[in-house]
């Protein structure tokens, strides 16, 4: 087994704008997936197995809901914190932060943002210890892009919600606890329900044969005449803008994500290329590879300073939904092509399991699609900037 040597590129001193907190957090992170996720990910990703066994580590180094309030069971950290512990994870594995971003700002935050009091206090420190997992349901079999057209619903009972439904390509849902699931009244308003499992008539099937995020387990929820009961609607907020809402905050930590992806490429590339000899010097000292290499760490570089901006303004409470998805939309398209072209720096042995480089590429493949496709969050911006909605 390969030992994890590698170094974070730092090429414009970012670290000097970092607090010691950051840094402290940050560092910790970085130690744990080199001792914890690097000797074993390869292997869960060739054998498309999520390793349960980092449940426990995720929460102790306060990778779930990192800036959920310590009354609530959370470190309390600020965004820049989340986002630096989002890069460190998935530089070792896109799947493995999947899975910490899900249960932070997709199940931890609207519970916080949304839910009761009883709510914060019934499911928060469970879920930040992860003696609790959860998942988000959202995306539908018929909706994705266009997440207001769903189709799943639910009646007043009287005593309880009846829901009925279905929903697609959600990360956890195999072995989640609880469920986040957005559904529409009888009105035709978007609210969210907590379904717990061992509710009658519901169901988590799991997705096999996916190419990508093989180290995550992803699969389906399904509704049949499921009871909820009316204490786990979550009475904050509702219509579209509350699960929007948490998917600013998922894909504000996939925007940090994509440079641990990016910069473990590239340090993998770089490495590579010092030690692979050919036509008798190393392929480092020939134009085309400091070509690709000087363009990796510039594109890097300008990503770390995006997302260290966005943090700023997401800890003044300023940061815009279209701010986010330009962050999100840039990162994961340079991490991919810092990812592709890294692979063919290492050749034939790019495409091994030796090499984290073919295990990321593939990763990004999903998540530059997914908390909202490369192309609708420029539609995003585009809107922005004009005022015209081009997607409605």
């Amino acid at each position: 087994m390969k030992p994890d040597l590698f170094e974070a590129p730092d090429y414009y001193q970012i670290d000097d704008l970092l607090s010691d907190e950051h840094k402290l957090v940050r560092d910790a992170t970085r130690q744990w997936v080199k001792r914890e996720v690097s000797p074993i990910i390869e292997d869960f990703a060739q054998r498309a197995e999520f390793p349960k066994q980092l449940l426990s580590g995720l929460a102790e180094i306060g990778a779930f809901g990192p800036y959920i309030p310590e009354e609530y069971g959370g470190a309390g950290l600020d965004q820049i914190s989340y986002g630096l512990i989002m890069q460190e994870i998935e530089r070792g594995d896109s799947g493995i932060r999947s899975t910490a971003s899900v249960q932070s700002s997709l199940v931890m935050y609207p519970i916080f943002a949304y839910g009761s009091e009883e709510q914060k206090k019934k499911y928060l420190p469970k879920l930040a210890t992860g003696e609790m997992m959860g998942c988000f349901g959202l995306t539908e079999p018929n909706h994705g892009s266009n997440p207001g057209g769903m189709e799943t619903r639910f009646k007043d009972m009287g005593d309880h919600y009846l829901l009925n439904g279905a929903k697609l390509w959600i990360s956890n849902s195999p072995f989640a606890d609880i469920a986040v699931v957005w559904a529409k009244n009888e009105e035709g308003r978007i609210h969210g329900l907590i379904v717990e499992r061992g509710m009658d008539g519901f169901s988590t099937p799991e997705t096999h044969n996916k190419w990508s995020l093989r180290a995550s387990a992803t699969g389906e929820l399904i509704f049949s005449d499921v009871k909820v009961p009316k204490e786990n609607l979550l009475p904050g907020k509702n219509g579209l803008g509350a699960p929007l809402g948490c998917l600013d905050s998922a894909r504000y930590g996939i925007a940090w994500g994509a440079i641990g992806a990016a910069m473990d490429c590239y340090d993998t590339a770089l490495r590579y290329a010092k030690e692979r000899t050919q036509f008798g010097k190393p392929i480092a000292g020939f134009q085309l590879q400091q070509k690709k290499l000087a363009e990796m760490i510039t594109e890097i570089t300008k990503a770390q300073l995006l997302a260290l901006r966005l943090g700023q303004l997401k800890n003044e409470g300023k940061a815009t939904t279209a701010q986010i998805s330009m962050a999100k939309r840039n990162n994961v398209d340079m991490a991919i092509k810092i990812a592709r072209e890294a692979r063919q720096m290492l050749g034939g042995m790019g495409i091994t399991g030796e090499y984290s480089i073919m295990r990321h590429m593939m990763n990004l493949e999903s998540v530059i699609t997914y908390e909202g496709t490369h192309d609708i969050h420029l539609l995003i911006t585009g809107a922005d900037i004009t005022g015209i909605q081009a997607f409605k």
